[in-house]
């Protein structure tokens, strides 16, 4: 009896718990919404009136509209849209290719080399940053999508992730494959790939999340205004003299929905139990 209420007890702490934790994770979520549907006025109000007396829905068509009227906004998504997923493309099939050689390939110095990829994980993006931007110009590519792409095709963490993945990965498939005359090719593209659902889903939100909200580069690389990213367009509402705030949170809004429906829809593959069920099937 005693034990059952001590588990109880422990229960409701960490329900407690949780949605003491879910509350703080959510509130600047819903302060962004229902900012983004009031006037700004009332957003600048204390205490903060949660439930607007005026729903301002516009707020979103001037802030797909621009300050001028242009529509900017639209291409600016779609640049985001384009750069985010050539990048996450490019670091899942390079960072698996690299993860499946490092894990599955026994040669000479492959620890070395597996060290001194992890090693660059420790230099700070701002230290290349310059160099990196030196190199952009001298290939020509500043302004263009290639420009913001190129620099980031794979990431050593993306080889890491998939490297200690595919350690676990059962060698006996491997093996059976090989025997039935499978090329590595073959092995790779139809067995590994297919199997690292878990890592590879975990993988590209991360790589998607990061490359939406990049600003640091895009900023040194691009100038027009119709190859900016969302966050540069962002940053550039936000410098004019008239801001108005539930316009800017209706900007948030939307540059969050991408972000929102990828999370949502690959939720559970996200952290997966089960990782070999179909191998094994």
């Amino acid at each position: 009896m005693n034990t059952s209420k001590a588990s109880w007890g422990w229960e409701l702490l960490i329900w407690i718990f949780l949605f003491i934790f879910a509350t703080i994770v959510l509130i600047p979520l819903v302060f962004m919404f229902t900012s983004s549907i009031m006037p700004a006025i009332e957003i600048m109000k204390l205490p903060y009136p949660w439930i607007t007396s005026t729903f301002q829905w516009q707020n979103y068509w001037f802030g797909l509209r621009g300050a001028d009227g242009s529509f900017l906004f639209l291409r600016n998504i779609l640049n985001s849209f384009i750069v985010a997923s050539s990048v996450t493309l490019t670091t899942i099939l390079l960072s698996s290719l690299a993860g499946y050689g490092l894990a599955k390939f026994y040669f000479k110095g492959r620890n070395i080399v597996f060290i001194a990829l992890m090693a660059t994980m420790m230099i700070p993006f701002e230290v290349i940053m310059i160099p990196l931007y030196m190199v952009t110009m001298k290939m020509r590519i500043q302004d263009t999508y290639l420009g913001l792409i190129l620099p980031f095709l794979t990431t050593a963490f993306g080889v890491f992730m998939m490297r200690q993945f595919l350690l676990t990965f059962p060698e006996e498939i491997l093996d059976a494959a090989r025997i039935d005359g499978g090329g590595e090719i073959y092995i790779f593209s139809r067995i590994v790939l297919p199997n690292c659902g878990p890592v590879v889903t975990t993988l590209g939100i991360l790589t998607f999340r990061s490359q939406w909200d990049s600003l640091l580069w895009p900023l040194m690389v691009i100038q027009s205004e119709e190859m900016k990213t969302i966050p540069q367009y962002i940053t550039k509402y936000m410098a004019e003299t008239h801001t108005d705030e539930g316009i800017m949170m209706a900007i948030a809004v939307i540059a969050s929905i991408p972000m929102f429906i990828l999370f949502l829809t690959m939720s559970k593959y996200f952290i997966s139990s089960n990782l070999y069920s179909s191998v094994k099937g």
